[in-house]
């Protein structure tokens, strides 16, 4: 009988756009992320998803915030958690910008927008240029995706040779940042199609209270799942969650009661690594 994989779960703590007026326990500073980095891997989680704010509480994509922001998470978890930071530029950054703060901060990992950073081919080569510099500095990405089609481009760039590894991992993305969404675990269905593009390492985060059902839904499919308070701040019942661990919760406990396993963050950075 063929084993379940393992699942990992990552957590994603406070997004570049919602503030403590939407959930006071929303993590702000080096300190407050570095404590739900903590929670969340008690919680079952074996990555964390960063984003960083200028004093006015904005996005912001800066070196030294960064550092600090890592610096806290390593002291307080070690090497418990797979810390990857986000390039996502929130429509304050070039695709020149982005690229620049992750070549200054060399973190773990970090997640890209392939639309963002690649907004049309003349973007290609640059691009290119940036994943084999990834590579050479062992910097794991993960591609976001929000589309099938988007998964094909990344495909169609992987097959003529711009992606300098035969798989690279990716971030399914049921819906858009917009008020109001609500994902659904169908939605998950067309990057699964018979004629969209295999990865074999894939990730699903969803939008609102459904959340967990996405999550649940993308395991038992074979992928891992990201939760936390960028995309969802409630249970899986309705409730308001207390913090990002609670959002952990709801999926490690069932699919550990289903008999599911959780990876921890060695098994991801194997996985990642290939």
């Amino acid at each position: 009988m063929m084993e379940r994989r393992p699942v990992a779960i990552a957590a994603a703590p406070n997004g570049g756009r919602r503030t403590k007026a939407d959930h006071p326990a929303l993590p702000i500073t080096p300190a407050e992320l570095a404590r739900n980095a903590a929670e969340c891997r008690d919680a079952g989680a074996a990555m964390i998803h960063i984003h960083v704010r200028d004093r006015d509480g904005a996005h912001l994509l800066d070196a030294d915030a960064y550092r600090a922001a890592i610096a806290a998470i390593r002291a307080e978890v070690g090497d418990a958690l797979v810390l990857q930071i986000t390039s996502e530029s929130l429509g304050r950054y070039s695709p020149a910008e982005q690229m620049a703060v992750v070549r200054a901060v060399r973190p773990e990992a970090v997640s890209l927008a392939l639309r963002e950073l690649v907004p049309d081919p003349a973007d290609e080569g640059a691009f290119a240029e940036f994943l084999l510099w990834l590579k050479r500095e062992r910097v794991a990405p993960q591609i976001i995706l929000y589309a099938p089609e988007e998964a094909a481009r990344l495909d169609g760039m992987r097959r003529r040779g711009l992606v300098p590894w035969g798989d690279i991992p990716v971030l399914h993305v049921l819906g858009r940042y917009v008020a109001g969404q609500t994902s659904l675990p169908a939605d998950l269905l067309p990057f699964l199609a018979p004629e969209a593009p295999r990865f074999s390492s894939w990730m699903v985060c969803a939008f609102g209270r459904h959340e967990a059902a996405c999550a649940l839904a993308a395991a038992l499919l074979g992928g891992d799942i990201r939760v936390g308070f960028e995309n969802n701040l409630h249970r899986p019942d309705g409730s308001l969650a207390a913090g990002n661990a609670d959002l952990v919760r709801a999926v490690a406990e069932p699919l550990i009661g289903s008999g599911g396993r959780l990876a921890d963050a060695a098994a991801l950075r194997a996985s990642w690594a290939g």
